[in-house]
């Protein structure tokens, strides 16, 4: 029950950690990368689908996005999809490839992406906090019901602080990465 207890717990704050992953990827930089798009729909013959299984995403230099539709009817609804996105892109289209430039930020929005990007992180955090919350109650029932002695109850605590602590470093440390990236000109 206890080493199962661990194991469910960090697995949960691994999982808040992937989110924040995920979460920080969608915050553009100033840089182009094909993860910008990610989360882009397109409508696929009636049904929205990612706009990675209509076209082939490419970086064609370090500041514009080449997107390739596998069928040229397709070109028309996946720039649409890109540009109704709110992403902030204007794409153009040259022949049969879509032109994404992610413009210079400016900044203002530089201070504004870092406080969102503070706020994801501290979600993070919270969520991370919860999982010890929620670990903790079930060692104090486990107590109430004599099926832990209190020296293990408290072990097990400490254990599961320790791995809060090493997942609020990470967390922290992905912050500030991203911080880093965002301030780069």
């Amino acid at each position: 029950m206890i080493a199962e207890l661990k194991k469910t717990t960090e697995q949960k704050m691994q999982k808040s950690l992937e989110a924040l992953k995920n979460d920080l990827g969608k915050v553009r930089t100033g840089r182009a990368h094909p993860g910008i798009l990610d989360h882009v729909q397109v409508d696929y013959y009636g049904s929205m689908a990612p706009i990675s299984q209509v076209a082939n995403i490419t970086l064609i230099d370090a500041r514009t996005i080449g997107v390739q539709p596998w069928e040229k009817p397709m070109i028309a609804k996946v720039e649409k999809a890109i540009r109704d996105a709110d992403l902030g892109l204007n794409p153009a289209t040259q022949g049969d490839v879509i032109r994404v430039p992610t413009p210079a930020l400016t900044e203002e929005r530089r201070r504004e992406l870092i406080k969102m990007v503070k706020h994801e992180a501290e979600n993070a955090k919270i969520a991370v906090r919860n999982q010890r919350r929620d670990a903790n109650t079930h060692l104090k029932e486990a107590l109430k019901k004599k099926e832990i002695s209190e020296d293990d109850e408290r072990r097990i605590q400490d254990e599961i602080q320790k791995l809060t602590d090493r997942y609020v470093v990470e967390i922290d440390k992905m912050l500030a990465d991203k911080e880093k990236d965002l301030m780069l000109v």
